[in-house]
């Protein structure tokens, strides 16, 4: 038994997995109370939260049903909530003792209603209502709720997408919007499907859906029809049996509207059996109406487009791949129909996952499959232990070696597999080829029969040109099954010129057909639906309501919505309690200035916010549509604890939105740095309002002070990781910098995100980042900040040619040339000259210049082979350390394509310099190129097949030494396709292939022709 000082501990009530409660007495007067604490010696700070919350929410509230708060008492490492002694036993342990009479069961179930209405009323939803948090005096049938850990403060709320082990509340009675699976926000009306099953199980003393697996769980709450409860027990009238079923209904809109309208139906069912002993038939809900403007999230006259979808999701469970686009302006409701597929993803237990581009990250390569995939690495990490180290085996399996390339661009991988090794550098083609292959890889992993896949990639009218293709490389992978890709566009602001459509021709030219559903605006039958089901009123007497509203709107969905809200905060709409009705003046709205444009409204909307809200939210609107409270507070120059108070407005408002339940933190605890706690924006349009708010004088410098304080506050070791979010924000504010120092840094920035760019093969985001880093130079950056402005031109070149723009790849490479120190320095951007050259077929140019460097590097090509070479030897040469010759080295591999299409006489010439420099110098990773290109030589034209056969064991000998994995493939297909073959067809006889054979196919048939000469 614990110890509390000032209470004495008389018995334990319930002991739960993490609270005790305890009946005690208050030693100053003796009364006696109820004391909750949590049972470890060491609470989670969450788990402290949840008792702070809980009593926050109770101390000031007074309703008759609901359990009072006295105080909250420090104990141990947490707290202790000392609660009113209420004298009863929960509702759970009375039905499992004895069935529960008609009777009491209406006694009941009108007092939990009563006090669940005047909950709402307070603005507060449970989010937990089941039999345990309901405890009944078997005395005075007095009711009681309890357990707000859970309960929330906001209007409405969205569950964020995760393992339903880990929902809030007790999956067995949560509703389908509180899975986080349905195209649902959730407001008080969740509280009312709990509530049915509490009723279905008081009656039937079973669960409406009695299945084990939680998956299958969430699947039955938001599809299926459980039997009614006149089914199971004939004698409970049919007319509650209609209550029960009427709060199960799926849909919130479909549920009863308020406590009252079922506390009135009850109660009605209570009149009839104790006057008539009976219960006859009525018409449910008659005084079921809601003083809460609730507009039906049910999507209006998109039954079409639906079934398109639907279609598209039975195919991809066949084995297929389908890629859907859906267009239409901003607010049509373009992600709102996309939602609509959860339903039939969780039958199948497949994954949905969604991302978003944003307009003002458009540089930032991949953002919105980051998104989608970082969603998707967070539900695997909520995974039982075995289920995760299942998921570690295949990801390891498919990606490794090569795994750092997916950690690189979704580092949340690594938190799954662990560290990896970093991948060679390999030239501009083969890192791109190799960068798709492994990411067919990753995807592959994912969509399978037993969990099929779903990508929904938003505004694509913002798409990087890398993430564009990376969708048509996935669209067209004829190895890819059960894979569907939704991309949402404004069709508005995309022409035939537009990237997107460009890619949408290419993936069409190889017989993959893209189908467009286009989003069209609502019609005024559609409108009046609307209005008729929000306002529970006629469609003749709402239809005047709903002409006006659209010829304001034009019939787009969310200005609709907005619209409604606006005329109901002006009082122009309003409950009429002594009628029971919604109420307007057609008249006073009709005079009412509101304007025809939603960002206006919205705009008017935030202004009407505290000041220190909307400054908040202006900040929030430079970060993007996504943003996080550790960021947000860093820039605001606040605590977290208060940058959360001060956005809490815009919360209540509905024009943010918390993407999980951490969102309540801040206000219940000090330190709440360690947590993730993220939000969005409404909608662009509500994030296009904030940031419209900002002087245009002004915009730039808050985003040079956003990307100041994230560079100062990031932890050097996850620098490159958010490099693209820090660059982003310091370039759009980069006219701003003056000091040298700052200029000097953020050209470094520039050159390490477009290398990672780069490396992710977003050649077109490369390029920009490089491009951005030139202009931030001086005019004496040549000679006062010398190696940073080489590294720079000289990937800047190699990007400039990957994106074709040649003119300016040739004028930065003669300021190279012009510029260098060294002869060394000048070959590296000859290099990449020499590559492009080849890339476009120019190859006597190609070879013309190899041969020129080679000349300027002082060495020539040696006409005869080297004499006396014993192979024991080689391989114990020492390593070259000559720079110059190991640049040579690199110079004479690059001349091997061209050599074979522009000079093949010289191939030989080639190889005999390779192997002498090998020979004079000592070897190195390109040893094993020289001596397998020689082996080739000798098994072929020189007709020495025993020695060429051991040039090339002794080439794979001198790979493994130096671990030359960037060449890995050339010398494994030069071995396997152009010697061995020699001295196997001769001898007859056969060798078990190389493990590497695989890795010199994988690499593609462009790579492959290359390895060849």
């Amino acid at each position: 038994m614990i110890t509390l000082s000032n209470y004495q501990i008389i018995e334990v009530i319930y002991e739960g997995t993490k609270t005790t409660v305890y009946r005690a007495s208050r030693n100053k007067d003796s009364k006696l109370v109820v004391i909750k604490l949590l049972k470890t010696e060491y609470p989670e700070l969450k788990d402290i939260a949840a008792f702070k919350h809980e009593y926050e929410l109770l101390k000031n509230l007074d309703i008759p049903g609901v359990i009072k708060a006295h105080s909250l008492e420090k104990y141990n490492n947490g707290f202790a909530i000392v609660l009113e002694n209420f004298d009863g036993t929960s509702l759970s342990k009375i039905i499992q003792a004895k069935k529960i009479e008609l009777l009491d069961f209406l006694n009941i179930g009108i007092q939990i209603t009563q006090a669940l209405g005047e909950l709402h009323q307070n603005y507060i939803i449970h989010k937990d209502i089941k039999p345990q948090n309901i405890i009944v005096n078997l005395e005075t049938h007095q009711v009681k709720i309890i357990d707000f850990s859970i309960s929330s403060l906001l209007f409405q709320e969205k569950t964020k997408l995760s393992n339903p082990d880990l929902l809030e509340g007790t999956l067995a009675y949560m509703s389908p919007q509180q899975t986080g699976r349905m195209n649902r926000t959730v407001d008080y009306r969740t509280d009312f499907y709990s509530l049915g099953v509490t009723f279905y199980e008081m009656l039937t003393g079973q669960l409406p859906f009695q299945v084990i697996d939680p998956m299958e769980l969430v699947h039955c709450h938001i599809a299926k029809q459980p039997t009614t409860v006149d089914q199971l027990i004939p004698e409970i009238p049919q007319v509650i049996s209609a209550i029960i079923m009427k709060l199960l209904s799926k849909t919130a809109e479909e549920r009863y509207q308020s406590a009252f309208g079922i506390k009135a139906d009850l109660e009605n069912c209570l009149n009839q059996l104790e006057q008539t002993n009976s219960i006859i038939e009525f018409f449910i809900g008659q005084q079921d109406q809601s003083s809460q403007l609730q507009i039906p999230e049910k999507l209006y006259g998109r039954e079409a487009e639906i079934n398109i979808l639907m279609t598209a999701f039975e195919k991809i469970n066949q084995g297929n791949k389908e890629l859907i686009l859906v267009a239409g302006y901003s607010g049509i409701g373009k992600s709102a129909l996309v939602n609509e597929i959860h339903k039939p993803v969780i039958k199948n237990r497949g994954y949905f996952i969604a991302g978003k581009f944003e307009q003002f990250q458009r540089n930032i390569p991949y953002v919105s499959l980051i998104q989608a995939f970082q969603e998707l690495m967070q539900q695997l990490l909520t995974e039982s232990e075995v289920q995760l180290a299942t998921w570690k085996v295949k990801l390891l399996e498919a990606l490794v070696p090569n795994a750092q390339i997916i950690i690189d661009v979704i580092p949340e991988l690594e938190l799954i597999i662990g560290k990896q090794p970093e991948v060679p550098q390999l030239a501009s083609a083969e890192a791109q080829n190799r960068f798709n292959l492994v990411f067919q890889k990753f995807i592959n992993l994912f969509a399978q029969k037993d969990h099929p896949l779903v990508i929904f990639l938003d505004d694509l009218q913002w798409a990087d040109l890398a993430s564009l293709k990376l969708i048509q490389l996935l669209a067209t992978d004829t190895d890819i099954q059960y894979l569907l890709i939704i991309g949402a566009y404004r069709d508005n602001e995309v022409d035939i010129s537009h990237p997107l459509m460009l890619v949408l021709q290419e993936i069409e030219k190889n017989s993959n057909s893209v189908k467009i559903i286009h989003c069209q605006n609502l019609k005024i039958p559609d409108i009046s639906q609307l209005v008729s089901d929000t306002l529970k009123s006629s469609l003749d007497n709402s239809k005047e309501l709903a002409i006006l509203i659209f010829n304001k709107t034009a019939g787009n969905p969310f200005f609709i919505n907005q619209l409604i809200k606006f005329i109901h905060q002006e009082n122009l709409l309003y409950f009429n309690f002594a009628s029971g009705q919604w109420q307007w003046n057609i008249q006073y709205i009709q005079t009412l200035e509101i304007t025809d444009n939603v960002v206006e409204l919205m705009i008017g909307k935030i202004q009407k916010l505290k000041d220190t809200t909307q400054n908040i939210l202006k900040i929030a609107a430079c970060i993007g549509n996504r943003f996080n409270l550790n960021i947000l507070s860093c820039v605001y120059g606040k605590s977290d604890t208060d940058t959360a108070l001060d956005i809490w407005e815009a919360l209540q408002a509905g024009l943010v939105i918390p993407l999980s339940d951490s969102y309540k933190l801040p206000q219940l605890l000090d330190n709440v740095e360690i947590f993730v706690i993220d939000y969005k924006f409404l909608h662009d349009r509500v994030q296009q309002a904030a940031y419209a708010l900002i002087p245009d004088e002004q915009k730039k410098e808050i985003h040079l002070n956003i990307g100041r304080l994230l560079l100062k506050n990031i932890d050097e070791s996850l620098l490159e990781q958010k490099i693209f979010d820090i660059v982003n924000q310091l370039n759009i504010g980069s006219e701003l910098i003056s000091s040298p120092k700052e200029r000097y840094k953020l050209t470094e920035l520039n050159l390490i995100s477009g290398r990672k760019a780069k490396d992710s093969a977003a050649y077109e985001s490369a390029v920009k980042f490089f491009r951005k880093g030139l202009s931030l130079l001086t005019v004496d950056c040549w000679q006062n900040y010398y190696e940073l402005t080489l590294d720079l031109h000289i990937e800047t070149v190699e990007a400039e040619y990957l994106n074709t723009n040649f003119e300016q790849a040739e004028a930065l490479f003669i300021s190279v040339t012009s510029n260098s120190k060294t002869i060394l320095d000048a070959v590296k951007v000859y290099e990449k000259k020499i590559q492009f050259y080849v890339a476009q077929n120019r190859m006597r140019e190609a070879l013309d210049l190899d041969l020129y460097v080679l000349e300027i590097l002082g060495v020539s090509l040696s006409q005869t082979p080297p004499a006396e070479l014993i192979i024991e030897e080689l391989v114990n040469l020492p390593e070259m350390t000559d720079a110059h010759k190991l640049a040579a080295m690199r110079i004479l591999m690059t001349a091997m394509p061209p050599a074979y299409l522009a000079d093949p006489a010289l191939l030989p010439l080639i190889a005999f310099t390779m192997v002498h420099l090998c020979v004079q110098y000592g070897n190195s990773s390109f040893a094993a190129y020289a001596y397998g290109f020689y082996g080739l030589i000798l098994c072929g034209p020189l007709k020495d097949i025993e020695s060429g056969y051991r040039f090339g064991k002794l080439s794979l000998q001198i790979l493994e030494q130096f671990n030359a994995r960037e060449i890995k493939s050339k010398v494994y297909a030069l071995f396997n396709i152009f010697v061995r073959h020699w001295k196997e067809h001769i001898q007859a006889t056969i060798e078990p292939l190389q493990d590497g054979v695989q890795s010199g196919l994988d690499t593609g048939v462009s790579m492959l022709v290359t390895m060849a000469y």
